[in-house]
């Protein structure tokens, strides 16, 4: 079993210090950050174990850190945090304080009592103590009420202390769960990064060099969300001998203008055969159909469709795009990179007005005088000299996966396409 890591080292470099890939503006395809030229360095099983070794701890720390913020919240409900201490006296302090405001209202109304009850031939002085003790009843009255008002304002203040606390500790709760993912999609990444190089290392029987090539064309540079283009994706076979299988790979990724929000799920890509197959959406690792009998010298162009939700934010894209084969006899191979095209979503309803075609970020298109395998270039294999097939489920197809993967690194947005080869002999 043959393993091969595409942009492995974007894994490595982003676990350690993640870095933003994309960049927002039309100038994306034009941009190449320091960390984008890594990619072309294929990293070494050492530098993966560090990498490894990093995001394990990452996530470890992450996991403290929410372990940390739920012991917040808890501790709120303990006798001895200051906040809910705080409620607590209040909180008795305003039972005391309607308690006492009831004697008080009591008592006045006692005094009133006493006062009317007073017959017509009470003395003045009788008359006058009656009224002395209804003022001193109201006095202790209106003290009373002022007395409950302020300790139900005491008791509101501290209940909103000891809540608006609870909201801020489970927003860092839901904030660190939210940290704890992404350590750990980083963490997952990293681990089968350096898995794969260890298998690599173990058979490296595949032939991974600039003898297949694949090339985007008709990409536009700008696409206005809610719209649907058409592109293909041109895959030439310079190894020199025919090639029995090989599996094409697509791979979109985008965010919004920010770099933060990926929005990968709105883009939707679908290939065709031709004017018989109808459009088909790529396998779960990004690949469209199979190409078989490819000849040396020959290429295919596979049709894509490439459809934007127009509920996509403004912001850059990415596609990458590569090629694997595997031969009955056992050898394989593939590009050795992916390549990949810059282009600009537009918001929905925006005018593009002139649209130039998207070019390779990076490297060289590799396209190299290859002969179509068809009357035209756009045409199809036939029967006899190569075919586009659709990928199916059988025993019998070889295991080569281009498993594509994107993980997005806590505080970058990046994307880490991963792309994994795996032929079984």
């Amino acid at each position: 079993m043959n393993i091969r890591r595409a942009l492995a080292t974007a894994v490595a470099a982003a676990v350690t210090a993640p870095v933003v890939i994309l960049s927002a503006g039309p100038a994306l395809a034009d941009t190449k950050p320091a960390a984008q030229a890594q990619t072309q360095k294929k990293p070494t099983v050492e530098e993966l174990e560090k990498a490894a070794a990093a995001a394990k701890k990452a996530y470890e720390d992450a996991q403290a850190k929410e372990k940390a913020a739920r012991k917040v919240l808890d501790d709120l409900d303990s006798p001895a945090n200051p906040l809910r201490a705080a409620y607590v006296a209040a909180d008795k302090a305003a039972d005391k304080a309607t308690a006492d405001k009831a004697v008080a209202d009591k008592a006045l109304t006692d005094a009133q009592f006493e006062l009317e009850k007073l017959p017509a031939d009470a003395t003045p002085e009788d008359r006058d103590a009656k009224k002395k003790a209804v003022d001193e009843a109201k006095k202790a009255a209106d003290k009373a009420a002022l007395d409950q008002t302020r300790a139900k304002a005491d008791l509101k203040a501290a209940a909103d202390a000891l809540g608006d606390a609870r909201v801020k500790a489970a927003q860092e709760i839901d904030k660190a769960q939210q940290e704890v993912a992404k350590a750990l999609a980083a963490k997952e990444a990293a681990d089968k990064a350096l898995a794969d190089a260890k298998k690599e290392a173990e058979d490296p029987t595949c032939d991974y060099t600039a003898k297949l090539t694949t090339v985007a064309t008709g990409l536009p540079s700008k696409i206005v969300a809610g719209t649907t283009t058409d592109f293909s994706l041109r895959v030439a076979n310079g190894t020199g001998r025919t090639l029995d299988k090989v599996w094409p790979f697509t791979y979109l990724h985008a965010t919004d203008k920010s770099g933060y929000k990926v929005t990968d799920d709105l883009l939707h890509l679908q290939w065709s055969m031709g004017a018989s197959g109808g459009w088909k959406d790529l396998d779960k690792v990004h690949r469209t159909g199979v190409i078989t009998n490819l000849r040396d010298g020959g290429h295919v162009d596979v049709k894509l469709r490439l459809k934007v939700d127009a509920k996509a934010p403004a912001g850059p894209g990415l596609a990458f795009v590569a090629g694997d084969y595997k031969n009955a006899d056992g050898s394989c191979g593939g590009s050795p990179d992916l390549t990949e095209y810059g282009f600009e979503i537009l918001a929905a309803g925006a005018k593009p007005g002139q649209v130039d075609p998207a070019k390779p970020g990076k490297g060289k298109a590799n396209t190299p005088d290859n002969k179509p395998q068809g009357t035209t270039s756009s045409t199809p294999l036939n029967p006899t000299t190569g075919t586009l097939a659709a990928t199916g489920s059988s025993s019998a197809t070889p295991k080569l996966a281009l498993a594509g993967g994107a993980a997005v690194v806590a505080g970058a947005g990046a994307l880490l396409a991963v792309r994994r080869r795996r032929t079984d002999g």
